[in-house]
């Protein structure tokens, strides 16, 4: 009864408070969408590339229509490598291809010949991306005129010039994220980071409030001086509203995003509940810490971004400084994201993922017991 005297209580107070209201229920639908509409389309199309050809002959026209066809690249000519520098320096291209004079006689003459590509690395994505399109075209092409070469020269038949032009055949299956695309890849974490930030901002910002407007006494109250209930029935809207959050993610959102979902619903929902009830702890124990609601909000929302990059999303964790591999071991996001991406992404089962889940409860043990201390203290303070 008091844990639901609490939730009712929450609710009024979040209707009350304009700033709650927006962060806990338009922010992360707001951030959910917008974020994920910005990758909708996952993989990048239209580089531009400059192209100079000294060499104009069948083979180099070959080479620049065929790079030119590939998705990503958008190839235009310019007459002078001098021309391709100053494009690629003012920004109007990410990179030049300069075809050699003689490239044609050379490679049919079994001559090496070079292809010079320059790019800005600047953008790590689309010089990658442009570089794999470029490699894969000029390998392909270079293999063809070696074969007919070898067919026409050599009087070889088709069996034997292949096994002659490919000695080794690469067989790359790029697995989970199959075409590589940095949508695929970046989407279902950032989408778990809005769940956990908005989650974190909006209930701590709420205690905070208690301690700022002096309702400590009269949450306590509420809870029948019960430390467990006031901890309990304060998250316990928190933890069916953002279950309700994430449910929505998983269906809606990776339905209109087009992102795979390979692992069992239920066993994900599990692993959501512990993540959610994870944070609810860790929302009020940080919110303790503050008396300023707005001192706590910018804190919090300053931690976004240093909270992804040290999870181990999107750089290995053992590889980020020692200092900060410890700070990580104490963020839920840690083994959640670890959990989370294992299940959605590659289909892998909770037994799968031991270690993860026992670190994550374990945090959900410390996080618990430190929300405790802390409220003891306030209510202490009050008495």
């Amino acid at each position: 009864m008091n844990v639901w005297r609490l939730t009712l209580r929450e609710a009024a107070l979040i209707i009350k408070d304009h700033s709650l209201l927006l962060t806990l229920l338009i922010a992360p639908l707001l951030y959910a969408f917008f974020y994920g509409s910005i990758y909708m389309y996952k993989e990048e199309e239209g580089v531009k590339l400059a192209v100079v050809d000294d060499d104009h002959s069948h083979l180099s026209r070959l080479i620049t229509q065929q790079i030119g066809n590939a998705q990503v690249t958008a190839v235009f000519i310019v007459p002078t490598l001098e021309d391709a520098k100053e494009a690629m320096y003012r920004g109007n291209c990410q990179g030049f291809l300069y075809i050699e004079q003689g490239l044609e006689a050379k490679v049919k003459s079994l001559h090496q010949a070079d292809i010079v590509v320059a790019l800005n690395a600047a953008r790590f994505l689309p010089s990658s991306d442009l570089l794999l399109s470029i490699n894969q075209t000029c390998l392909t092409l270079g293999a063809g005129v070696r074969l007919q070469y070898l067919q026409k020269s050599e009087g070889m038949n088709t069996g034997a010039s292949m096994q002659e032009v490919m000695l080794v055949n690469l067989d790359y299956r790029p697995l989970y994220n199959s075409r590589s695309s940095y949508g695929d890849f970046l989407l279902p974490g950032l989408l778990a980071l809005i769940l956990q930030q908005t989650l974190l901002l909006g209930l701590s910002a709420s205690v905070s409030g208690e301690k700022s407007k002096q309702r400590i006494q009269e949450w306590m109250q509420q809870a029948g001086n019960n430390i467990s209930i006031a901890l309990w029935g304060k998250g316990f809207l928190y933890t069916v509203l953002f279950g309700c959050y994430a449910f929505f993610f998983m269906t809606v959102n990776y339905s209109l995003l087009q992102l795979p979902m390979r692992g069992n619903p239920l066993q994900l929902a599990l692993v959501f509940l512990l993540f959610i009830t994870t944070l609810v702890p860790m929302a009020q124990f940080i919110g303790s810490l503050f008396s300023s609601p707005l001192l706590n909000i910018q804190i919090m929302a300053f931690s976004t971004y240093p909270f992804f990059l040290v999870s181990g999303y999107t750089f290995p964790l053992h590889n980020i400084p020692v200092a900060l591999q410890g700070i990580a071991m104490l963020l839920p996001t840690t083994p959640f994201i670890k959990v989370y991406q294992s299940i959605v992404q590659a289909g892998a089962s909770l037994a799968d993922n031991i270690p993860a889940l026992l670190h994550l409860t374990a945090l959900f043990f410390l996080y618990t017991l430190l929300a405790l201390i802390r409220i003891r203290q306030l209510q202490k303070r009050v008495q």
